[in-house]
């Protein structure tokens, strides 16, 4: 039977066999220490010369320094509990055979400067804290798929090539679709309106694409994003499923990645707070409060990452900034019949300077307003012939939003920027590793 790491609770006392990378070693003369990996956790390894049960011949003893960082080992030993710390174990050595010997390792345990780390993302991935950062990754993307399944939503996969834009065409990647043009998706939100009205509550989760020339710490050209849309929900009800929503993943984050964000430093002080209700802020009401702050930022305008800050440490909790011009909204989003020019959108700011984390609103459901605001954003009719034929055949209200996942992981873990949230980003003038 293999036995990992995390097993080693279950067997104090056992003799087990633990197969792993060489994660650090020290020496303290009769003494020493392997710091051993394997992908579950980390255990200390320890060498004494003896013959008594946890202890190595001279053989091994004399050995140790075949042990290389990032070599691959197997270890046999006593898993003892540590003699200081609780629910901490360590392995008594009694055989270790190397595996592999690994040459001078480029990352080692001092400082490194960004290019360079990114340059050999690869290796960087081994250290503790990008190790953390991943398993809370892991715990929110688990997280997000139980709150919807265990809500009667079913997951429908949206393509990766699209025929057409959703989020506007300046940023679209194109590509050749056999003899025809396509696009790398934006969204998969046009398509779960089609799924919606099928099963009426769907959600998509994927990866997605934006050809943004941006180098802020908020974007990624390759991103991930769940997108929820429901049959006969409005602008109040998708508030109202994003706020159960983001307070269902920050809470089920802290609690069962709690050593996770110790070793990332993060003050889960600030998360503990994020639960329902959020505040709602009016778009106009939010243009005020900018401009106090920011005198240049003209009202009308859609909010860049300083003003999302303004507005955002104002509260203590995410905050949902409600009926944006509808002039800066895409075309499918619905106009509000009581609030000219305003339309049925939101976004939801996160907390601590983090910016929006999640957009989405109330969607277009009158087909005559639809294919003129396809027309108005220039954009080809015949590409969305299928989109409007949700309107002619049983046309309904009903909404969604998007949440970035990289955004969520980088505000979650407390990240400066959100190159960390995902195993290999893509950046704009970065595609390698």
């Amino acid at each position: 039977m293999r036995y990992f790491i995390s097993d080693l609770k279950d067997h104090v006392g056992q003799k087990l066999e633990l197969k792993g990378w060489v994660y650090n070693t020290r020496s303290s003369g009769k003494v020493k220490f392997l710091e051993l990996r394997d992908g579950t956790g980390m255990v200390s390894c320890i060498f004494y010369k003896g013959d008594k049960p946890g202890e190595c011949s001279a053989e091994i003893f004399d050995g140790f320094e075949q042990f290389t960082q990032e070599s691959s080992v197997k270890i046999t030993g006593i898993v003892r509990q540590h003699p200081k710390h609780q629910n901490v174990f360590e392995i008594g050595v009694e055989a270790a055979e190397l595996i592999q010997r690994a040459i001078e390792y480029p990352i080692s345990h001092k400082e490194h400067g960004t290019d360079f780390l990114m340059e050999n993302r690869h290796l960087w991935l081994r250290s503790k804290r990008q190790a953390a950062i991943l398993r809370v990754r892991h715990e929110i993307v688990r997280s997000i798929r139980d709150f919807f399944d265990g809500r009667g939503f079913t997951l429908t996969d949206a393509p990766i090539f699209t025929p057409s834009a959703c989020e506007g065409t300046t940023t679209l990647f194109e590509t050749q679709y056999f003899d025809e043009k396509a696009y790398l998706s934006q969204s998969g939100q046009l398509y779960m309106e089609a799924t919606a009205a099928a099963l009426g509550k769907v959600y998509c989760f994927g990866p997605t694409f934006r050809a943004e020339k941006s180098k802020t710490r908020r974007h990624l050209i390759e991103f991930w994003m769940v997108e929820p849309e429901v049959a006969f929900n409005d602008l109040y009800d998708n508030m109202e499923l994003a706020e159960q929503f983001v307070e269902y993943v920050v809470q089920r984050t802290i609690k069962n990645r709690a050593e996770e964000l110790k070793v990332l430093e993060r003050d889960v002080s600030k998360l503990e707070p994020i639960k329902g209700p959020f505040p709602r802020v009016h778009y106009d009401e939010a243009a005020l409060i900018i401009k106090k702050e920011n005198p240049n930022f003209i009202i009308g305008d859609d909010f860049g990452g300083t003003d999302e800050t303004i507005i955002s440490s104002k509260f203590e909790k995410p905050v949902f900034v409600h009926h944006y011009p509808a002039a800066i909204k895409a075309f499918y989003m619905k106009e509000d019949p009581e609030q000219a020019g305003k339309s049925m959108s939101c976004d939801l700011l996160a907390t601590e300077g983090y910016g929006e984390i999640i957009g989405g609103g109330q969607r277009e459901d009158n087909l005559e307003i639809l294919q003129r605001k396809i027309k108005e954003h220039e954009l080809q009719e015949k590409d969305f012939a299928w989109f409007m034929d949700l309107r002619r055949y049983g046309s309904f209200p009903h909404a969604g939003f998007g949440l970035g996942i990289e955004r969520t992981v980088a505000w979650i873990c407390g990240l400066p920027h959100v190159r960390e949230t995902i195993p290999f980003p893509r950046l704009y003038g970065r595609s390698y590793p």
